[in-house]
């Protein structure tokens, strides 16, 4: 029998020529990718990782704001029904998290879903999904760090009796002139992360059993000022009402992800990604629906407007005194600083990636020899993120993130039916089952979620994205590393 052609596997190509629409069309092997992994100018990221730290990561990047200081702002929109909210969030991140296991045990690159991309769908997507994830977690550590201010004021005036001043505790337009507390936290992660990432994954540990343990405090206090009434009416401003609580609400589960930008530094990242990334949103989403049905139950919904350390609130109007509160507000502070040091961790290494590739400034992707860290990038972003902490009020900071992160999840289930397609009979650590209903469905919950964010949430992401496009086209698609090597053609693949 006469043997058949190899086909062209035209994913397999290290470059398109730089023609016309071509340019921004190119892809880069997944095999380069992993090629990669873990290079950078100066030296080179160290394979450090287990799967309990890449799990620990995710959680302390997810579990903390969402659930100690968004709630308060969630509540009044859906009343009893947050934990509807909640269940309608976690199904976004679920379906998206089944599309971020195969792909991360399959193309372990720090770029996360911008590798992905690149990979999958060429150049120009992986540039929009970039931005997506600068918006998610650059933006995301700043409005971490303004609910960490909040709770720090409860600790400090349940302990020792004084607090922040407003005019240096809150934003302008929020109170104040410059939030300082949220400065801090983000200098203090920054330092860790200088030095190591091993040695930041061990202190994130230690926070992350901290917090969840102070959640835990909270559920058994809390439960028992429970009163049935409190339930009614479960859900007063009908599903709209639950709708918009739960888009906002997606905010929470933000960093679910964070195990897949650790993937050039995990000891065995093909088989610990998917796991870490499951595992992670299984125990964050049963914290979660759990501590919101015991909060509104405790009190009655319409107490939660305008607070911003709401389970403290919680804990005080349940037992009628500050001891419990001042426990949880200090569970809170380690909580949300462990967010803050996953999450800022996460973005230097997505940024890392893009430097690698040479679509932003090769200062991004330099590592300093003696502690394998991209030093110079942790101080540049930490620096950024710290000062729009320090004045930008919460609120639009978390509808910002939301949208970018839909986004990016969006097109992380596109990216899985894509490789599907082009890279069938790659070895897969693990598989989205049914798809591609799964990632459909994944698409489609981002979507809705999407349109359930306020107008000038939209208005701000176009105008990032706008800006985001003017700097690819002037500056990234003339630096990108695939730009300036010569087309190679296609490698033959036997069918």
């Amino acid at each position: 029998m006469a043997r058949s052609p190899p086909v062209l596997d035209r994913s397999a190509a290290s470059s398109a020529p730089p023609t016309g629409m071509s340019r921004f069309m190119r892809r880069k092997p997944v095999e380069r990718l992993v090629a990669e992994t873990g290079r950078g100018s100066g030296g080179e990221l160290r394979r450090t990782l287990t799967m309990w730290q890449l799990t620990m990561i995710s959680i302390g990047a997810t579990l903390g704001t969402g659930i100690f200081v968004v709630l308060g702002e969630a509540v009044p929109d859906a009343g009893p029904a947050v934990t509807i909210s909640f269940v309608i969030a976690g199904l976004t991140a679920l379906f998206s998290a089944l599309s971020y296991a195969e792909l991360a045990g399959t193309i372990p690159a720090s770029g996360s879903s911008y590798s992905y991309s690149y990979a999958t769908m060429g150049e120009l997507v992986a540039w929009i999904c970039g931005l997506c994830l600068i918006l998610e977690y650059g933006v995301s550590v700043a409005a971490v760090a303004v609910g960490w201010g909040q709770y720090l004021n409860e600790l400090l005036d349940g302990t020792i009796g004084v607090t922040i001043p407003a005019a240096l505790s809150n934003p302008p337009g929020d109170g104040g002139y410059f939030n300082f507390p949220a400065l801090l936290v983000v200098v203090l992660a920054m330092a860790f992360l200088m030095g190591g990432a091993r040695e930041s994954a061990r202190v994130n540990s230690i926070m992350v059993v901290v917090k969840i343990g102070a959640l835990l405090l909270f559920c058994a206090v809390a439960f028992t000022g429970i009163r049935a009434g409190n339930y009614e009416p479960f859900m007063p401003l009908g599903m709209a009402g639950v709708s918009a609580a739960g888009a906002s609400l997606f905010f929470s589960y933000i960093g679910f992800d964070a195990a897949s930008t650790a993937g050039e530094e995990a000891k065995n990242p093909q088989r610990d990604l998917p796991r870490a990334i499951m595992l992670s949103l299984l125990i964050v989403t049963a914290l979660y629906v759990m501590v919101a049905a015991v909060a509104v139950g405790a009190v009655p919904w319409e107490s939660f407007e305008g607070s911003e350390a709401a389970l403290a609130g919680v804990l005080s109007d349940v037992t009628g005194q500050d001891f419990w509160a001042t426990i949880l507000a200090a569970g809170a502070v380690v909580a949300i600083a462990s967010v803050v040091l996953a999450v800022l961790y996460g973005q230097t290494r997505i940024l890392f990636a893009m430097s690698r590739d040479g679509l932003v400034p090769r200062v991004f992707s330099k590592v300093h020899p003696r502690t394998g860290t991209p030093r110079a990038n942790t101080f540049l972003v930490s620096a950024f993120c710290g000062l729009l902490a320090a004045a930008i009020p919460l609120g639009e900071l978390a509808n910002a993130t939301s949208i970018g992160t839909l986004f990016a999840f969006g097109l992380v289930n596109v990216a899985v039916i894509v490789l599907r397609r082009t890279r069938p009979d790659m070895p897969r650590g693990f598989r989205v089952p049914l798809s591609p209903l799964v990632p459909l469905l994944g698409l489609g919950f981002c979507l809705y979620n999407m349109l359930n964010l306020p107008a000038v949430t939209w208005l701000v992401f176009g105008l990032w994205m706008a800006a985001g496009l003017v700097f690819y086209f002037l500056y990234g698609q003339r630096r990108a590393t695939l730009a300036n090597e010569p087309a190679t053609p296609p490698v033959p693949s036997e069918k």
